[in-house]
């Protein structure tokens, strides 16, 4: 009934065919210890898991440059000019802010929280640095 391999029974790097079943050569670990095929469902959980991460990051990427680029042809204005031109009009102090680009319209959306500890949307027209609607959440 032999043990589990060493590290150095084994190279550091496995490759795809050991991943794809093959380990029936190896004995499960016993006394509370799980098989290498328990396993396999954790390491496609983990592979799987970084390609969403890997996504999102670049469609951020992606965002960040398209806001970027009409910031510099003047379709947008800056997230500092527009808080410059809201200063004062808001409910509240800014807890944060995102744009979105919906109907071909840049929007900027903050979250401010008042004095009483009330949670508000603002949106602001990205393009005129004009307060569009507040919403309480």
């Amino acid at each position: 009934r032999g043990t589990w391999p060493t590290l150095a029974d084994r190279p550091l790097l496995i490759h795809v065919s050991d991943l794809s079943g093959r380990f029936g050569h190896f004995p499960p670990m016993r006394h509370g210890g799980f098989s290498a095929l328990l396993a396999m469902p954790l390491i496609a959980a983990t592979l799987l898991g970084t390609v969403p991460g890997a996504m999102a990051r670049d469609h951020d990427e992606h965002r960040r440059d398209e806001v970027r680029r009409a910031v510099q042809a003047g379709e947008i204005k800056s997230l500092a000019d527009i808080l410059a031109a809201v200063r004062g009009k808001l409910p509240g102090e800014v807890a944060g802010v995102d744009i979105e680009r919906e109907d071909g319209r840049w929007r900027y959306e903050f979250r401010v929280v008042d004095d009483k500890g009330r949670l508000y949307e603002v949106y602001i027209d990205a393009r005129t640095g004009e307060i569009e609607r507040v919403k309480e959440k």
